[in-house]
């Protein structure tokens, strides 16, 4: 295995989040899996948040400076709990990594930082080709529909493919775009079409309607150009709700990967009707795949 240091600035990396959730094992399956597809390296991060690693001076707290002792113990005991939180953040990516064996990685990068994970991931977004995170972490890893602190974070900061993963891993045979031709589901079209990742698979493109809407022949691009690309293509014009509506058509047609734009709407409007993007993360079974 490849420690940080090894890794080629310029080169562009498939890049899980890893923490001790029980859907990281998931996250890193996805991630080695779309690491073999599109042939670039896997990179595995673990963060240490700054809230669990304390401070190893405390001279300055009210009422410690007089108690030598007492502030050497606590000193002390923070040190081992921070060297306890590193040996365990290096188990898990080294967990993480033999994972990645069963897809033909056998060299991961793995890579420990301080920090928040949006921070991090900040630093490190010119080298991400596609970001994979779990859809809670490990404070709400066994809450349904809950959706992690940080990831409305990553989604708004980052402008890398972000796969959100909510379930144990499958390999996908079918994906759905879901298409309403704004800027960021063209940019979700382009990578359908473009990426090794889809090769071979069976695209549901679906647009679903509002009220009085007349989109017909608003798909006709999106599945010339996917078709062209080589991937078999269903359309479906659908009306409704338009998350009651995705998800309906993703269970009935047993689509494994949903791909979407993320964040179409002015902040305004996702502050008095709720994001869109969020309520599918919520009530999703499948890994969604975001762009901005």
């Amino acid at each position: 295995m490849q420690n940080d240091n090894n890794t080629t600035p310029k080169t562009k990396v498939v890049l899980a989040g890893i923490d001790g959730s029980s859907i990281a094992t998931a996250v890193a399956d996805y991630a080695a899996w779309i690491a073999s597809r599109v042939h670039v390296p896997l990179k595995l991060l673990h963060t240490l948040e700054s809230h669990f690693i304390y401070p190893t001076d405390l001279s300055g707290s009210i009422g410690l400076g007089t108690n030598e002792i007492l502030l050497e113990e606590l000193t002390e005991l923070e040190a081992k709990r921070s060297k306890l939180l590193k040996e365990q953040g290096k188990e898990l990516l080294a967990a993480a990594a033999k994972r990645a064996e069963k897809f033909s990685i056998a060299e991961p990068v793995l890579c420990q930082r301080h920090g928040s994970l949006t921070e991090n991931l900040v630093d490190l977004e010119d080298d991400i080709r596609v970001l994979v995170l779990g859809v809670s972490g490990e404070e709400h890893s066994k809450e349904e529909g809950v959706v992690g602190n940080q990831v409305e974070s990553v989604l708004r900061s980052l402008h890398r493919p972000i796969l959100i993963v909510n379930r144990d891993f499958v390999a996908p045979e079918r994906i759905m775009l879901a298409y309403d031709g704004s800027e960021a589901a063209q940019k979700a079209l382009a990578w359908v079409e473009s990426s090794p990742l889809y090769s071979a698979m069976h695209c549901h493109i679906v647009h679903v309607a509002k009220e009085g809407e007349n989109p017909e022949g608003l798909l006709d691009e999106p599945v010339a150009r996917v078709e062209k690309a080589g991937l078999k293509v269903t359309q479906a014009y659908l009306q409704g709700q338009a998350q009651e509506q995705i998800l309906a058509y993703q269970q009935e047609h047993d689509v494994q990967m949903l791909v979407m734009g993320s964040f179409g709407h002015s902040r305004l409007r996702e502050l008095l009707w709720g994001s869109f993007t969020l309520k599918m993360l919520q009530k999703a079974s499948i890994p969604l795949l975001l762009l901005r």
